[in-house]
């Protein structure tokens, strides 16, 4: 395989200088970063579970009796819902990962296989824009009005982590010739 990544002449240097390079590197980027993050919560599992459990319990937000019927005090609740971020984290870092292998392996082949790795890109990249935009954002942020709290306010770091998945699923679905290329 390491013959494959020879680079024989001007046509190949640019086929690794393309989009398709580019969808690799960055969906590589958020595999990477993605699959720390649900790393650090099953190794840390105590620092974000607190983090759940305050935003949840919207202890640490105005107080105001017309939003505070939306809390979730319960415990068990609380930490089925740190559970299930933990799942969601970890099922996108496994698509993604997948789809940066098919990247590699399309750029190893001339450029066979970017179909199924623009495909599994895509889903991978939507499930971290929803966990982050979605759950954090609006849930986490407008729902349990996490945007008041001074300590446990998660709203700057999940919009760039929505911002950088975003991102990376517009240029994977911008049209490109080279999608469909054998030079790849």
């Amino acid at each position: 395989m390491a013959a494959n990544w020879k680079v024989r002449g001007p046509r190949e240097a640019a086929r690794l200088g393309g989009l398709p390079f580019a969808a690799a590197a960055l969906t590589g980027t958020v595999a990477l970063y993605i699959a720390l993050v649900a790393f650090g919560n099953i190794t840390d599992f105590g620092t974000n579970q607190e983090f759940v459990r305050h935003v949840l319990a919207m202890d640490t937000t105005f107080q105001d009796d017309d939003l505070m019927w939306r809390a979730v005090t319960d415990r068990t609740l609380q930490d089925i819902a740190y559970l299930a971020i933990i799942v969601w984290e970890t099922l996108a870092a496994v698509v993604l990962v997948a789809a940066t292998v098919l990247w590699v392996r399309g750029l190893t082949s001339r450029g066979a296989g970017f179909r199924r790795a623009r495909r599994l890109s895509t889903l991978g990249l939507v499930m971290v824009m929803l966990l982050f935009g979605a759950g954090f954002i609006a849930i986490g942020g407008e729902w349990f009005a996490m945007w008041q709290s001074q300590k446990w306010n998660g709203l700057q770091a999940a919009g760039r982590n929505f911002l950088l998945a975003g991102f990376v699923l517009v240029l994977i679905q911008l049209p490109s010739p080279q999608w469909h290329s054998p030079e790849g």
